[in-house]
C-alpha cells in the first residue's frame, strides 16, 4: 500500500458531512465547500510534511488563510470583514482541524482580537487589519502558578507617570513571537492596593519580543505549528491608550476579566468544533485504512468487530457536532448559554480524546508511527481537554448552575 496515495485519496472516501436545516444556506455550503477544498488541498499536505519538524506555521498557510478572509470571519462588513457569527466561524473552525488543528486555532488570533480602543480611529485601523489577517495577536492570560484561575493573576500594571510599567511572567503564550501584537492580562495597581484586571495591548513587529519581554518556547508533545512561550515581562510600558476588550466578539463587551469570560465562552464552543475536527480526520483515516489493510487474506473492514467500533466512533462525531452548532446558533441569536458552552467543549473533547484513540488501534503498529498522520490527531485531542478550561473546570462551570455552591 502505497502511504503517499493513501493520504491523497482520503478525501475521496468518506461521504462528508453536509449542513442540514435549519443550519442550510447557499452561502453556508460555498463557505464548506471551499474551507474543505482548502484543507484537502493545502493544509493537510502541509501538516503532513511539517508537524513532524515542529516548525512555525508557513507563510503560504497564513496568506491561504487570509486571502478567504477566516481571520475576518466574525468582523462586519463595514470593517472589511465577512460578517459572520460564530455558527459559521466554528463550521470553518472544524474544516481547519480536519487538516490541522494549529491553523484552526490561528484564526483565533484575528477575528477582532485586540481591536477595542476607546480610540475609535485606532479601533477601526485595527479591525481593519484583523481582517485582512494583518493583526494577528498572542493573548498573555495564564501564568506559572495561575492557569484555570485566572482572576489571581500575579502579572501586575503599576501606574508610571502617563502611563503604566508591567512586569510578570505568563504561560503558554501561542504565537507571541510570531505575532503583530500580545494581548496582556495583568492587575492594574493603585499605589500598593492591587486593583481592577485590565488587558493591555502590546503591538509588536513580527518575529520579535519588544523591549523588556523575553521568551522561551515550550517543548510540547502536540500541537505543533502554533509555537507557544513562556514570557517575561520586566518594566514594559504601556499607556491607559493601549488598555483594549481582549475579544472581538459578538457578546464579548466590557473591560477586564469579565470580557475575558464572555470570549472564552466563544472559544470554548470553538474548540468543540475543534475537537470535532479531528475526530472526524481520524474516522475518515479508519475507513480508508481499513478497506487497504489486508490481513488474513481479507480487508480489516470485512471484520465485524472493527466495523462496529468505526460505526460508533462516526456517531459520537455526528453527536457532538450537533451539538456545538446548536450552541453556536444560541450565541448568534443571543441567548444565555454559558452553560451549554461548557457543556459542548466537554463532551466535544473527551470525544475527539477516545475516538482519536481507538482510530490509532485500528491502524495497530502503523498507527503508532511517524509514518501516519493518526498519531498527530491523537496527540493533538489531547490538548483540547486542557485548554480554553480544563475538562474538570468545565464540569465545575456546569455543576456550579446546577447545584448550590458548597459551603467553605
Amino acid at each position: 500500500m502505497n502511504k503517499n496515495a493513501f493520504i491523497a485519496d482520503i478525501a475521496l472516501t468518506p461521504k462528508p458531512p453536509e449542513l442540514v436545516a435549519p443550519w442550510r444556506t447557499e452561502e453556508r455550503v460555498a463557505l464548506l465547500s471551499e474551507a474543505r477544498a482548502f484543507v484537502y488541498d493545502h493544509v493537510l499536505p502541509t501538516a503532513n510534511e511539517l508537524d513532524k519538524t515542529e516548525a512555525p506555521l508557513p507563510q503560504s498557510i497564513l496568506d491561504g488563510l487570509s486571502e478567504r478572509g477566516y481571520f475576518g470571519i466574525t468582523i462586519p462588513k463595514a470593517y472589511g470583514g465577512l460578517g459572520l457569527g460564530v455558527f459559521d466561524y466554528c463550521m470553518i473552525s472544524e474544516e481547519l482541524a480536519r487538516g490541522w488543528l494549529s491553523v484552526a486555532s490561528i484564526i483565533a488570533r484575528g477575528q477582532g482580537l485586540g481591536t477595542r480602543f476607546a480610540d475609535d480611529e485606532r479601533t477601526e485601523r485595527t479591525r481593519r487589519l484583523s481582517a485582512q489577517g494583518r493583526w494577528i495577536g498572542a493573548a498573555a492570560l495564564s501564568e506559572p502558578e495561575s492557569g484555570s484561575d485566572l482572576a489571581s493573576i500575579s502579572t501586575v500594571a503599576v501606574r508610571d507617570g502617563d502611563g503604566y510599567l508591567i512586569s510578570g511572567r505568563k504561560r503558554w503564550c501561542g504565537n507571541a513571537f510570531e505575532g503583530d501584537f500580545i494581548l496582556v492580562m495583568c492587575r492594574v495597581m493603585d499605589g500598593d492596593e492591587p486593583g481592577p484586571i485590565q488587558t493591555f495591548v502590546l503591538p509588536k513587529a513580527r518575529q520579535s519580543f519588544p523591549d523588556g519581554v523575553s521568551g522561551e518556547p515550550i517543548d510540547k508533545i502536540g500541537y505543533h505549528g502554533l509555537v507557544s512561550w513562556n514570557l517575561t515581562f520586566e518594566n514594559v510600558r504601556v499607556t491607559d491608550a493601549d488598555i483594549a476588550e481582549p475579544f472581538g466578539f459578538s457578546g464579548a463587551e466590557g473591560h477586564g476579566f469579565r470580557a475575558v469570560e464572555a470570549g472564552l465562552n466563544v472559544a470554548r464552543v470553538q474548540t468543540a468544533a475543534r475537537a470535532v475536527g479531528l475526530a472526524r480526520a481520524a474516522v475518515e483515516d479508519s475507513i480508508r485504512y481499513l478497506q487497504e489493510r489486508v490481513q488474513f487474506g481479507h480487508p480489516l473492514a470485512d471484520f465485524q468487530a472493527l466495523r462496529f467500533t468505526l460505526a460508533t466512533m462516526a456517531a459520537r462525531v455526528e453527536e457532538s457536532r450537533a451539538f456545538y452548532q446548536k450552541v453556536a446558533a444560541m450565541m448568534d441569536a443571543g441567548a444565555p448559554c454559558e452553560t451549554e458552552a461548557a457543556m459542548t467543549k466537554l463532551l466535544a473533547t473527551e470525544m475527539a480524546v477516545e475516538v482519536t484513540g481507538q482510530a490509532l488501534q485500528l491502524h495497530g503498529g502503523n498507527g503508532y508511527t511517524r509514518d501516519w498522520p493518526i498519531e498527530r490527531y491523537w496527540r493533538d485531542a489531547r490538548l483540547t481537554t486542557i485548554f480554553e478550561g480544563t475538562s474538570e473546570i468545565q464540569k465545575k462551570i456546569v455543576s456550579d448552575r446546577m447545584l448550590p455552591r458548597p459551603a467553605r
